[in-house]
């Protein structure tokens, strides 16, 4: 008998390669997903809000990106959304950066100035959400888009008054550019603002979804597996990644993916749960705060979001205990 065909999958990352990728190109590369019967191609992305686009295109079947931008999608697409089935980032990295001795010094002063960010954006996208919340009117920032390797420059080089990003990306940028990220900046967090939202994971197609679950059960256990590995070792994942990008800098994205655990996904609630999982309270709050803040015709219910179906045991989702090996 002939040994099944693995089935392919056309998986998108949020961003250009760097540390906290090495998940995913772990679990390709030490033969995780192949395990699980997948054949799995990894690209690289155009932002996290982004990744939602790109699934719902049918362009990629699954892929890493923003679970605040599949409650937009599910409330104006409801059964086209893609669900979010492993949750990576339990804290949110959003965050509004301006220069220490910059114009900025609260977030009102957003308003008329400019602020930066990759088109694809989470960030940007919940910047309306956050002036709910914060009591700035983001209809009155100008908003100016450029590469995502050019935002922290913009910031620094008077060409923005502020960004819109991820924490952990502008951080270790600004290390890379020799800056003091803490006392040269100023950081709007979006969690200290009234936004507790979750953040990035793995989401599959619709299709993929309901047409093969296997398939799904496999991928997020591959991963799983793989960010417990990468968590215990970082220096040979980010061997693996140079390996595979040799242009970056290994240092700091080691700097950089040991951050991203340490300050996005160790919580007390993944202590709890297991890192992948996530409170259901929580999500119903976080969609109630995104359809209000974009008036949202409905708000979509949290298994229209997330479906848990396919987790492993809570055991194999200990971050902390792997971080601690």
């Amino acid at each position: 008998a002939t040994a099944q065909e693995p089935t392919k999958i056309r998986f998108t990352l949020d961003w250009k390669i760097s540390g906290p990728h090495a998940f995913y190109y772990w679990a390709k590369q030490k033969g995780y997903f192949a395990a699980e019967g997948l054949d799995v191609t990894i690209d690289q992305g155009e932002g996290s809000a982004a990744t939602v686009t790109r699934v719902m295109s049918g362009a990629y079947d699954a892929g890493f990106g923003d679970i605040n931008a599949i409650v937009q999608t599910a409330a104006a697409k409801p059964g086209e959304q893609p669900a979010m089935v492993y949750l990576v980032y339990n804290r949110a990295p959003y965050v509004i950066i301006a220069k220490a001795d910059g114009p900025v010094k609260s977030l009102k002063d957003l308003e008329g100035r400019i602020v930066s960010a990759p088109a694809g954006s989470a960030t940007l996208r919940l910047l309306p959400a956050l002036g709910a919340k914060a009591g700035f009117d983001a209809s009155k920032v100008n908003i100016l888009n450029a590469a995502p390797n050019l935002i922290e420059q913009m910031l620094v080089q008077g060409q923005a008054d502020a960004i819109a990003q991820f924490s952990v990306t502008s951080w270790l940028n600004f290390v890379a550019m020799k800056r003091d990220p803490a006392k040269d900046f100023r950081w709007f967090f979006y969690g200290d603002l009234g936004l507790d939202l979750y953040s990035n994971g793995v989401m599959v197609s619709q299709k993929l979804l309901k047409e093969k679950p296997a398939a799904v059960r496999g991928l997020v256990k591959a991963i799983n597996r793989a960010v417990m590995d990468v968590a215990a070792d970082p220096d040979a994942a980010i061997a693996l990644v140079t390996g595979l990008e040799p242009l970056i800098n290994a240092d700091i994205e080691k700097q950089r993916l040991v951050y991203t655990i340490k300050e996005l996904m160790i919580s007390p609630e993944t202590a709890k749960l297991g890192l992948g999982d996530l409170d259901d309270a929580r999500l119903a709050a976080a969609i109630a705060t995104v359809a209000d803040a974009y008036g949202l015709d409905k708000r979509p219910d949290v298994r229209a979001v997330f479906v848990r179906d396919f987790l492993p045991p809570a055991a194999e989702r200990d971050i902390a205990a792997a971080k601690g090996k």
